[in-house]
């Protein structure tokens, strides 16, 4: 799978002069093919794509490259698609780039949870990734760590582990979801003064990235870290000592989305892709095999994963996260840079 990928990366960078890598005219009309663009992680694709191609006969022709990648490609191809689906990427990057994309809205969607279903009419949400704060059991001792209060426990001064929101998504949810869980909404004080509180514990350790964040947790280089679900989870899966705590004042869940190319030379069969990934048969394997939050209602969760009804859950506000997002960084670093 890692050298199909590569090849067909390598391939993307002669978008402009060909059409489609090992495309052909031939190909296009073939009944049972599907391309697809996905910025997935390999144990998704791995998991996921051959149980499609096994339950429905159709062969898959796969590109794994960043979203921003792909959105350029589909951008060069608009007006002659060689990809049928993109799978994968944030809600917002599909709302930002409507044009690319085919209105369908799976049969399968009435299936989802409240809150989680098509509300645009093309993308279509298949799973949902959280804010959360990884402890290591090794590491806690009496020290209590329900929710973010109690991240501003002078025990914890220098213990707490946590990337850069102005380069990292994960940590730029986390202060999203702050703002809002401590504040009310992303422009009250309250929210802020929390975040600079929050700071302060930090003593200036920042880590390099997203990923460094839960491994250095889980190494026990840190007591705490404010990360997201689905890496917190594979170490419980595999037996770390760390336990995933779901903030107390609420957690915020964002989703992950697919959606059909506008005008796939596949079209019916990308509508079967979509209606597949929402199926109980493929939820399943994302709430049972993998570590990625199913959105399904009737689906089946690992014991390493908890169940939604035990979080308490808070909604963002998208929207004005997105049109606001270079103010709510600016004004982190201004407090950031004031300590």
């Amino acid at each position: 799978m890692k050298r199909l990928s590569l090849m067909l990366a390598a391939c993307m960078m002669f978008v402009g002069v060909l059409s489609g890598c090992g495309g052909s005219e031939s190909d296009s009309g073939s009944s049972n093919k599907l391309v697809i663009y996905s910025p997935n992680s390999e144990e998704i694709i791995k998991t996921i794509i051959p149980m499609f191609e096994k339950k429905t006969g159709i062969t898959v022709e796969l590109v794994t490259a960043g979203t921003g990648e792909i959105v350029k490609r589909l951008q060069s191809e608009k007006k002659n698609p060689y990809a049928d689906v993109m799978f994968g990427g944030s809600m917002a990057g599909y709302r930002e780039h409507a044009d690319l994309y085919e209105p369908y809205v799976s049969p399968e969607d009435a299936n989802l949870i409240e809150g989680h279903r098509n509300k645009t009419g093309f993308a279509t949400p298949f799973v949902s990734d959280g804010s959360v704060l990884l402890v290591n059991k090794n590491l806690i001792g009496d020290i209590k760590i329900e929710g973010y209060e109690d991240l501003l426990n002078p025990k914890l001064k220098g213990k707490i582990a946590s990337a850069d929101p102005a380069s990292s998504s994960s940590a730029f949810a986390q202060l999203t979801n702050m703002l809002k869980a401590m504040g009310g909404d992303y422009e009250n004080q309250k929210g802020w003064d929390y975040v600079s509180k929050l700071i302060e514990n930090l003593d200036g350790k920042i880590a390099s990235g997203s990923g460094a964040v839960h491994k250095s947790v889980a190494d026990g280089e840190y007591i705490v870290g404010l990360t997201y679900e689905d890496p917190s989870s594979t170490y419980v899966r595999n037996g770390a000592p760390v336990e995933v705590v779901y903030p107390k004042e609420g957690a915020v869940f964002l989703d992950a989305a697919s959606a059909i190319i506008k005008d796939a030379p596949h079209m019916e069969n990308a509508k079967k892709f979509i209606d597949f990934i929402l199926s109980k048969e493929a939820q399943d394997a994302f709430g049972t095999q993998l570590t990625n939050r199913p959105l399904r209602k009737d689906t089946q969760l690992g014991d390493y994963m908890t169940p939604l009804d035990k979080i308490n859950m808070i909604d963002e506000d998208t929207d004005y996260v997105s049109a606001h997002k270079s103010e709510i960084v600016e004004r982190y670093i201004s407090v950031f840079t004031s300590k």
